[in-house]
This record gives structure tokens, sequence and C-alpha cells, in this order.
């Protein structure tokens, strides 16, 4: 079985970890989030995808999800020391793909190939693929104005109130090359347990169409996000947080919805927006669950065809 999955954040990384080590590298494509990235101290910082590969690369600081694992702050605790803007916390080891990166794409390098360059260093199998080669930028509008995401997201604490998003560039970008090619290929879609503010629909303004079956995985578990402001954003856009409201944030173009055993009460409801629904442990702790809930969700899209 082919699948195309689409990925951001902490939560997408885990569960495409969990669907490679299930499915065979040719079988598995990754489709990262890229409305995220931005420049900061001279350097194009690709956070999602980092997090993406460093995950697959089994790379990651096992605590925070993001990062490097056996990391050192050197770097900028001496920008801190010397007055540098240090609210964007990177790590030596990180330091050094972002400078790499920026050296690449100032070489005329697209996005595309710098990540399937630091792919086959890090030895990733299945193939990972920015959203687009384009800028497309996540615009926050809050009661203070308007944010850049990580403004919002990492500067701000995402303390302002959310009123809506705006993908800067979304309506011009063009998908990067093989992500349609994998759309086409794929016998489902998945879409990770990410913000589907933040994450996914990103991703979505970019692609337009999706033809395969679609199945998404909720990140919202009893009403609370396990990582990240996703259950946050819900309520001040006037929508009670609950995997119901994912699945409705989805409902025309789901084929199947994947909650947790906790939101059990809401699977009627969800069934009722005429999508399939599974209901089993989605909560990720140990790695072994990575692959224990991609392999539910495996079963579960074959269910469906």
């Amino acid at each position: 079985m082919k699948i195309t999955a689409f990925a951001g954040g902490v939560g997408g990384a885990k569960f495409a970890h969990g669907l490679a080590q299930i499915l065979p590298p040719e079988d598995l494509t990754v489709i990262v989030n890229t409305g995220d990235d931005f420049e900061h101290l001279g350097l194009f910082i690709s956070p999602d995808l980092d997090t993406v590969c460093y995950t697959l690369a089994e790379l990651a600081n096992p605590e925070t999800g993001w990062g490097r694992m056996d990391e050192t702050w050197n770097t900028i605790s001496n920008i801190e020391k010397l007055g540098g803007p240090a609210w964007f916390r990177l790590g030596d080891k990180d330091f050094g793909t972002h400078i790499e990166r920026t050296r690449r794409l100032k070489e005329g390098k697209t996005l595309s190939q710098v990540t399937q360059e630091f792919c086959e260093a890090w030895g990733i199998k299945p193939k990972v693929l920015p959203m687009s080669n384009a800028p497309v930028r996540t615009m926050v509008n809050t009661d203070e104005g308007e944010l850049e995401f990580q403004e919002y997201f990492v500067h701000r604490h995402c303390e302002p109130v959310v009123k809506s998003f705006r993908f800067d560039g979304a309506e011009i970008a063009e998908a990067a090359p093989g992500v349609i090619e994998a759309l086409e290929a794929a016998d489902a879609v998945i879409f990770c347990p990410s913000n589907p503010w933040v994450s996914i629909d990103p991703i979505l303004k970019v692609v337009k169409t999706i033809t395969k079956p679609v199945v998404a995985i909720s990140p919202i578990i009893g009403g609370k996000t396990v990582k990240g402001p996703a259950a946050k954003m819900f309520r001040e856009l006037g929508i009670e947080p609950s995997a119901f409201a994912v699945a409705k944030h989805y409902r025309n173009i789901l084929s199947g919805f994947v909650l947790d055993n906790e939101d059990l009460n809401l699977e009627k409801s969800i069934s009722q927006l005429n999508i399939k629904t599974l209901a089993t442990d989605t909560l990720m702790k140990q790695p072994t669950d990575r692959a224990r809930l991609a392999n539910d969700v495996l079963h579960f899209i074959r269910s469906l065809q």
C-alpha cells in the first residue's frame, strides 16, 4: 500500500516515524508543512521539515520531540550574551543544519534538493518533500494585529488571541516537485496528528485537490492537544476543541477519521458527518506506540477500501 502523509511538527513527525517502521521506504512519502519557515539570524530555518527529518533519522531530542538529541547551546548563549535575539532557541547541531541549508539555497539549489541531500546524509529512506519550494508564510491574525507564525508561536508563546489565519503566497505557490506525483500514486492520504489550522491547512492550500481516500488522525484527545496550541486556537475561534471539531474541519475531504478511545462518545457524531471512524489508543508516549498506531491506521484504511 502506497501512502502519502501530510505532516507538521512533533505529532506529525512521530506518526511519520511509525509509518516508516512498517512500510517499505518506496511506499511512503511525507509531505511537510513549510508555512512555519522563516529567516532568522540570516539563516533559512524550516522547523517542521527539520523535526520530521530528525525524527525519521532518530536524531531528535526524545524529551522535546524537536531539535537534536545530546545538544549543546554554546552559540545561542554567546549570541544572547552579546545582546542578539535569542528567543528562538537553536542548539549547536541545529545551527549546523541551518547554516548548511542556507549556503546551498544561496548557491541556487531548491529546498526540495537540499532536503533530499540532507535525507541521504542522515540515512532517511522514505521520501520527504517540502510542500513547496516557493515561500508560503503562515500569518496569524490576533487581537494584537497580524503576526508571523514564529513570532506568535515562539516569541509570544501563543499568548495573543487568535482571530484567523492567512497563508501568504499560497495562492501562487506551486507544489514542490514530486508532491502531486506522490498524491496521484498513493492508495491513500493520511493527515498525521498535526495542527489542522497551521500544519495541514497550509499544505492543502498549496496542493488544492486530493482525489484519493483521506484519513485524518485527531491531534486532540479529551478536548486537549497533546502538544501545541491547536485546542487554544479552536477555542479562540469560537469552536469547542474536540476530536469532533477536527473531523468537522476536514469533513469535505475525509473518508475516515481516527480518534482516541477517550473520545469514544464522539464517534456517533463524527459518523453522522458521513465519515467512517476508528477509535484506538492514539497517544504516542513511546517509540513503539508509533508503529502500533500506524499499523492500526493502515488496517483501518484497508477496511475502507
